[in-house]
């Protein structure tokens, strides 16, 4: 993750997941970036805290457990997932250009959005959250659980694969060129 932030150009400063919103404001970041990380997260209610305070002050960027952290940050349900998503070849629908991007993936939660999941959707799906309006931007092929979000009006977005692993194609290298 790191040499593909700074393959793009940023100058990267990482700090540990218990940074506060003000510590993190204190250092004047061009973006912010939520990496990857164990667990469910539900019990990193800190950073999320600290999330929900950031939105709309930087653009933010989240990876799997960053994707979650964002989610629960604009108020949005997490779930355990009945059989986790772990190894290389996961299909993922990018909703907005409809290509499928290969993806890697390790993780054991998802983010909930009411009302998507059971069928691709022709369009991505719009959801109200604490922070204005949310689309659904990336849906798994194999299961249709919620691959990524980014927000409509503050420049926030995650996705839940992982896509600095690259297996085989680059597919989806360019979501460190949109951040």
């Amino acid at each position: 993750i790191l040499r593909r932030l700074i393959d793009v150009g940023c100058d990267v400063h990482v700090v540990p997941a218990s940074t506060t919103a003000s510590q993190v404001e204190a250092l004047k970041p061009d973006g912010i970036f939520l990496s990857n990380g164990p667990g469910d997260p539900e019990a990193v209610a800190y950073a999320v805290e600290a999330m929900r305070s950031l939105i709309g002050r930087r653009p933010i960027f989240g990876i799997c457990l960053g994707h979650q952290i964002l989610g629960l940050a604009l108020g949005l349900k997490t779930y355990k997932l009945k059989f986790g998503h772990h190894g290389a070849n996961h299909p993922v629908m990018n909703l907005r250009t409809r290509k499928v991007e290969i993806t890697s993936q390790n993780h054991n939660f998802a983010v909930q959005v009411p009302g998507v999941g059971d069928v691709i959707p022709e369009h991505p799906p719009i959801v109200e959250t604490a922070f204005g309006k949310a689309a659904v931007t990336h849906l798994s092929l194999n299961d249709r659980s919620i691959e990524g979000l980014a927000c409509m009006d503050q420049p926030v977005f995650s996705v839940q694969y992982h896509p600095e692993a690259s297996p085989g194609p680059h597919d989806s290298a360019y979501l460190f060129t949109e951040f």
